[in-house]
């Protein structure tokens, strides 16, 4: 799996990055992986087209609902919506984790501390145990940090980077070239 660029942003979201990167490496079958914040916008994604890596022994395999991870996030908000009220209805508290099992892969759904939500797609063959395992893991470990400025400059990397982009050096300013699209210079 190759990271996706981290150029530019701040420590707190380098170790965010870092640990979607790793919740993608260390957890066999998950097919794609998104953060999404409250109110229903990408902040963090595996981005499985550009950096789900098949190696010539594993079988091609779907990869996340339609491949996006735009989609992948709008169908999180809205389970995560869905089920957000039906806990007011029942009166049963806060929701911790949705799960979803189809024919062919599972939708995992976790609250984060701030009411945004982590959400993973995994193959059939996912073992949903570790599944869930680790992403408790990821949102005890990111659900502090995840402050208002910080869901702020993840959203604003989302929207001014394109997923092929690659920032290229000029001193202290970046060059980042997107296919289809003239450069942009970044600080």
């Amino acid at each position: 799996m190759t990271a996706p660029s981290t150029f530019g942003l701040s420590s707190e979201a380098r170790n965010l990055h870092w640990l979607l990167t790793n919740l993608v490496e260390e957890v066999p079958g998950l097919t794609s992986v998104a953060v999404v914040s409250s109110d229903g916008l990408l902040l963090l994604s595996s981005d499985p087209d550009r950096n789900a890596e098949r190696r010539p022994d594993q079988p091609t395999r779907p990869t996340g609902p339609k491949g996006s991870s735009a989609d992948l996030a709008t169908i999180v908000s809205g389970i995560g919506s869905l089920t957000i009220g039906a806990a007011k209805l029942m009166d049963y508290g806060g929701v911790k984790q949705t799960m979803v099992a189809m024919e062919d892969g599972s939708l995992f759904v976790m609250s984060i501390s701030d009411g945004s939500l982590l959400g993973v797609h995994g193959s059939p063959d996912c073992d949903m145990s570790v599944v869930a395992y680790h992403m408790a893991l990821f949102v005890g470990r990111a659900g502090h940090v995840l402050t208002p400025e910080l869901r702020s400059e993840l959203r604003e990397s989302i929207e001014r980077g394109a997923p092929d982009s690659e920032p290229t050096a000029v001193g202290p300013m970046a060059v980042r070239s997107v296919p289809g699209r003239s450069a942009e210079v970044t600080k």
